[in-house]
């Protein structure tokens, strides 16, 4: 099991901290003009940056302590900040009657960053 929850920790860890640094490094008018990111020009640019910072810091969170364990707390705390994050696109694609996005936000980033963080929990616990 824990494999399985590294695993997916790096998987999710990669993908906020690639995201992320997409959000950031590319320029609003060009990042709203990418397949799937209609979604951003609900926002301002200011909200798209902070946003890109929130998933790189997540990412690095998910992803630091497996090579530093001293910090193996940050995992859980990651993985909830993305969640909350992702709960959050999930309210903006609900709002655009976005229902696959939804679906997709939902099952491919929101329930394995809970998995991670009730993964990791239990194996503190222990």
């Amino acid at each position: 099991m824990g494999t399985i929850i590294t695993v997916m920790q790096v998987v999710l860890g990669l993908g906020f901290a690639g995201g992320g640094a997409l959000r950031l490094t590319r320029p609003y008018a060009k990042y709203t003009q990418l397949p799937g990111q209609g979604w951003a020009k609900d926002f301002k640019p200011e909200h798209i940056r902070v946003i890109g910072v929130l998933e790189v810091c997540g990412g690095l969170g998910l992803l630091v302590p497996l090579f530093w364990h001293a910090l193996t707390m940050l995992t859980p705390l990651a993985a909830v900040g993305m969640a909350l994050v992702m709960s959050g696109a999930m309210v903006t694609h609900l709002r655009r009657l976005e229902y696959w996005n939804m679906v997709g936000n939902l099952l491919v980033f929101l329930a394995p960053a809970l998995f991670v963080a009730y993964g990791t929990l239990v194996g503190l616990a222990v």
